[in-house]
C-alpha cells in the first residue's frame, strides 16, 4: 500500500521532533502534528522556563551576599511581571527554533490536533493521512487529586503565567518540581509553604542528599511541613484560599501549587479506535523497540513513563528515527547511569546509584562524602554548606554514583556522569588531579571513607 508518509509523529515535543528530523534525514517523508506549542513540556512549561525563573529567585541571595565582596546594593526591588515577560519572549523565541528546525529539514507541519483514526490513518481537521508508522509523543500533564475545591488550585503549567507574585504560596508534593517551585517562589519573596504526605521529599535520590537539602531549605526559612496532606480547599469572598488538612489544621494562601505527578497525556487521541494497551499506570505500553501492541503505532517520550526526562525522550526519538530508517545504526537506548538534577536553591544532582539501591542491589559499599562550605560564600553571612558524595563498590573498586549538593550541581555531575559510563574507579578518580580552587575538585579529593 503507498502512505502519504513513511512517519507521522502525533507531538512536537522534544522526542517527536528529534525522532522527525532524523527520519527525514535518513530519507524518510515525515509529517508532526502539534495541537499546543512547538518544543513540548520542556519549552514551554517544564525544563527552559523553570530554570530562567530558578535564575531570577537566586538574585536575591546574590544581592545579599554581594556586600560580603564590597558591593553595596541600596533599593533594590523585583519585579514578577518583568521575570514573566522576559520569560515569554525567550519561550517564543524558542517556539520559532523549533518551528524552523522542523520545516527547514523537511517535515511537513500541522498545527492541529491528531486523532488516531486506525492503525496507519491520522485525522487531522478532518483530513485523513496515512502513514507505514505512527509515532505517539503527546507527552504528559500535571494531575491534581480529586479532592473538593480542586479547581481552586494551580499546577505548573499556570505557575509560568500568573501574573502577579502571590504573597502567600502552599505548594503540595515532594517531587523535584514541587521543591523547585518551591525555591522560586521563595526566593522572590513569596511565603511558601510546601506539604508533602510522607515523612521526607525527593523519594528516590540518595538519602544524604535528602536530608541535606532539608537542612538548607529549612536554613532559609522555607517552611517545610511532611506528613501532611489537604482534604480540601475553599476560596473566599476576597479571594484568598482556605486549605483544610487532613489532620484538622487549616492553612491560608493566595496560591495553592499541586505537583503531585503527571498523567500521560492522551486526551482525544483515538487510542479507543485501536488495540493499544495501556500499563497498570495508564501509561502506552511499549516494548523494547517502543512499538505497542498495534505494531504500527510506536510511543517514547513521558507517555510511555519511563524516566521522564528530556534527554531521555531525545534518545528514544533517536534510537525510533534509527530503528525504522537506518537499522543499520540502531542501538537500543541504555537507562542506566542517567544523571539528573534539581534545580532547587541549592541545586542538587546525582548520577548512577544511590546509597541504598547499592546497597538494596547487594553491593558492598565505601562512602565518601564531604561537606564545606562554598569558597563563593565565606566572606558572605550565608550558612549555606554543600554535600558531595561518592558510592563506591568495595570489591571492585568502581564507582557506583556520585551524589552533589550545592551550587552548579548540574554543571559538575554532567561532566561526572560521563566518568560512570566509562565505568571509572576510585582509584581514577584519585589520580585525576582537581582544578584549584573549585568546588568541583572535591570529587578527585576525597580519599578517607565516611561510612561502609
Amino acid at each position: 500500500m503507498a502512505y502519504d508518509f513513511d512517519l507521522f509523529v502525533i507531538g512536537a515535543g522534544s522526542g517527536g521532533v528529534r525522532a522527525a528530523r532524523f527520519a527525514v534525514g535518513f530519507g524518510a517523508r515525515v509529517a508532526v502534528a502539534e495541537s499546543r506549542y512547538l518544543g513540548g513540556t520542556c519549552v514551554n512549561v517544564g525544563c527552559v522556563p523553570k530554570k530562567l525563573l530558578v535564575y531570577g529567585a537566586h538574585y536575591s541571595e546574590d544581592i545579599d551576599q554581594a556586600q560580603g565582596y564590597g558591593w553595596t546594593i541600596d533599593g533594590a526591588t523585583f519585579d514578577w511581571k518583568a521575570l514573566i515577560a522576559g520569560k515569554d519572549r525567550e519561550i517564543q523565541r524558542l517556539n520559532g527554533i523549533y518551528k524552523n528546525l522542523l520545516t527547514d529539514s523537511g517535515v511537513t507541519l500541522l498545527q492541529a490536533h491528531a486523532r488516531l483514526v486506525d492503525a496507519h490513518t491520522v485525522e487531522v481537521e478532518g483530513q485523513h493521512y496515512t502513514a507505514e508508522h505512527i509515532l505517539i509523543a503527546t507527552g504528559g500533564w500535571p494531575f491534581v487529586p480529586d479532592i473538593p475545591g480542586r479547581e481552586h488550585a494551580i499546577t505548573s503549567n499556570e505557575a509560568f503565567y500568573l501574573e502577579e507574585l502571590p504573597r502567600r504560596v502552599l505548594v503540595v508534593g515532594g517531587g523535584y518540581i514541587a521543591v523547585e517551585f518551591a525555591s522560586i517562589f521563595h526566593g522572590c519573596g513569596a511565603e511558601t509553604k510546601l506539604l508533602y504526605r510522607g515523612d521526607l521529599f525527593l523519594r528516590g535520590f540518595d538519602g544524604s542528599l535528602r536530608d541535606h537539602l532539608k537542612d538548607e531549605l529549612i536554613k532559609k526559612d522555607v517552611d517545610l511541613q511532611f506528613n501532611a496532606d489537604i482534604a480540601s480547599i475553599d476560596k473566599r469572598a476576597d479571594g484568598t484560599l482556605l486549605a483544610t488538612l487532613k489532620d484538622g489544621r487549616t492553612l491560608e494562601a493566595d496560591c495553592i501549587l499541586y505537583a503531585t505527578g503527571r498523567r500521560p497525556m492522551l486526551d482525544g487521541l483515538g487510542l479507543e479506535n485501536l488495540d493499544v494497551t495501556l500499563d497498570e499506570r495508564g501509561f502506552v505500553a511499549v516494548d523494547e523497540q517502543f512499538r505497542t501492541t498495534t505494531p504500527s503505532i510506536l510511543a517514547i517520550g513521558d507517555v510511555i513513563g519511563r524516566i521522564q526526562l528530556t534527554p531521555v525522550a531525545l534518545a528514544e526519538g533517536m534510537a525510533v528515527a534509527r530503528q525504522l530508517f537506518k537499522p543499520d545504526e540502531y542501538r537500543p537506548v541504555d537507562y542506566n547511569t542517567i544523571a539528573t538534577a534539581v534545580f532547587s536553591l541549592p541545586n542538587m544532582a546525582t548520577v548512577g546509584l544511590t546509597e541504598e539501591e547499592a546497597r538494596a542491589q547487594g553491593h558492598k559499599v565505601v562512602l565518601f562524602e564531604s561537606r564545606f562550605r562554598p569558597m563563593k560564600l565565606t566572606m558572605t553571612n550565608s550558612l549555606e554548606r554543600s554535600l558531595m558524595k561518592l558510592v563506591v563498590d568495595a570489591e571492585t573498586d568502581k564507582v557506583l554514583g556520585c551524589h552533589m549538593a550545592g551550587p552548579d550541581a548540574g554543571e559538575i555531575i554532567q561532566g561526572l556522569a560521563v566518568a560512570l559510563k566509562a565505568g571509572a574507579t576510585k582509584r581514577i578518580f584519585d589520580d585525576t588531579l582537581g582544578i584549584h580552587p573549585t568546588a568541583a575538585e572535591e570529587f578527585v579529593t576525597m580519599r578517607t571513607p565516611t561510612g561502609l
